[in-house]
């Protein structure tokens, strides 16, 4: 028994013609075939329960991006009060006389911070390469043992 069929003259844009085409050309099968199975698919009731599950993985997959970048935040920030608190509990205020030359100084050393910064940023290596190469390192090493 034959199902039966209606004919439909629909109008689609030309790159969706010739991708049409080709696949069913490398499947061997009629681009009704396709055409077909394509509007079964998208007007199945549980069309939108596999774009809630698509839409589910992709915000779990955001959820986890996101938790691994707030645990970076919180170790730069933990790194940098760190590094403030051993800064100033270590280094003595200046007299004035030498103040301004310390001025100066820092000027430059921040200008050098900067550029080195800038260049790390761009070309690299980054922090968390670094660290892990250390991990890495310290765990093959034959002293780790």
């Amino acid at each position: 028994m034959r199902k039966s069929s209606v004919k439909r003259t629909f109008r689609i844009d030309s790159v969706l013609a010739r991708q049409l085409d080709e696949r069913a050309s490398s499947r061997r099968i009629t681009r009704t075939d396709i055409v077909e199975a394509a509007l079964a698919s998208l007007l199945t009731p549980d069309h939108e329960e596999r774009l809630e599950a698509v839409l589910t993985r992709r915000l779990d997959r955001l959820s986890r991006q996101l938790d691994r970048l707030e645990w970076h935040v919180e170790l730069s920030n933990e790194g940098f009060a760190l590094f403030v608190r051993s800064w100033l509990i270590n280094n003595p205020p200046l007299p004035d006389a030498a103040l301004r030359a310390a001025q100066v100084t820092g000027k430059k050393r921040w200008e050098a911070f900067v550029d080195s910064l800038s260049r790390r940023m761009e070309l690299g290596p980054k922090l968390g390469d670094e660290l892990s190469r250390d991990v890495d390192g310290d765990h093959s090493s034959p002293a780790a043992k």
